[in-house]
C-alpha cells in the first residue's frame, strides 16, 4: 500500500552502499542470493523457535532485497536478475509462516496454512498481471525502477515485512496476526482481480 512512498527513501539510504559494492565487483546476483540464505536461516530459526535470530536475519533478507535492485541498477539491469529477485522473494515470504508452523504446529499450522493460502493469492494475481501488462507493454509508473510491471495492493511488502516483525516480537500472538493478515491479503487478490479484469476488458472503470 505504501511501496511506492517508501521506494525514494529506500534508494537514499541504499545508494552509497549500493555504489561500494558495485565499485569492488559485486553483482545483484550475487546480493540476492545472500540474501536468500538469510531468509533460509530464518526459517531454520523459526523452527527451533528462536524467534529474535529469525527477526534479525528476516531484516537482512530485506536489507539485501532493496540492495541488490540498487546494485544492479549501476552494473545494468537483467532479465535474470528480475526473474531471481521475484522468485526468491515469493518462496521466503511462504517460508516464515512455515517456520511459525514447524515450531508450534498444534496451534500454528493452521493459521500458517490460510496464510500461505492467501500469499499464492497476492503472488498469482500481481504475477498474471505483470505478466499481461508486459505482453501488452504496459509500464507501472509509480514502480520505475522495477523489472517487471507492479501492481499495487493493500497487501504489499512493506505490510507484509512488518507483519513478520510483528509474529517475531509477539510469536504467542500468530494465530491472530496471521488470520487477520490473511484477510488483507484476500481482499489485495479481489482488487487485483477486478483491476485486471476491467483493465484487460478494454473498459476504463
Amino acid at each position: 500500500m505504501i511501496d511506492a512512498k517508501i521506494l525514494p527513501l529506500q534508494k537514499a539510504a541504499l545508494q552509497p552502499v549500493a555504489e561500494f559494492l558495485a565499485h569492488r565487483g559485486v553483482r545483484a546476483d550475487q546480493i540476492s542470493l545472500v540474501g536468500f540464505l538469510a531468509g533460509l536461516g530464518a526459517f531454520a530459526a523459526l523452527c527451533f523457535g528462536f524467534f529474535l535470530a529469525a527477526l534479525l536475519l528476516i531484516l537482512v533478507n530485506r536489507a539485501l532485497d532493496g540492495l541488490d535492485g540498487a546494485v544492479a541498477r549501476i552494473h545494468g539491469p537483467t532479465e535474470r536478475g528480475a526473474y531471481l529477485d521475484i522468485a526468491l522473494d515469493m518462496v521466503f515470504y511462504a517460508l516464515i509462516p512455515l517456520g511459525f508452523a514447524v515450531a508450534m504446529p498444534e496451534v500454528n499450522a493452521l493459521p500458517a496454512a490460510v496464510l500461505i493460502v492467501s500469499f499464492v493469492g497476492t503472488g498469482s494475481s500481481f504475477l498474471a498481471f505483470s505478466a499481461v501488462a508486459a505482453k501488452l507493454g504496459r509500464k507501472a509508473p509509480e514502480f520505475p525502477t522495477k523489472g517487471i510491471y507492479y501492481a499495487g495492493g493493500l497487501a504489499e511488502g512493506f505490510e507484509t515485512i512488518a507483519v513478520f516483525v510483528a509474529m517475531c516480537l509477539l510469536p504467542h500472538h500468530f494465530p491472530l496476526i496471521a488470520y487477520g493478515f490473511a484477510a488483507l491479503c484476500a481482499l489485495t487478490t479481489v482488487i487485483r482481480w477486478r483491476q485486471a479484469w476491467l483493465a484487460f476488458s478494454g473498459e476504463d472503470k
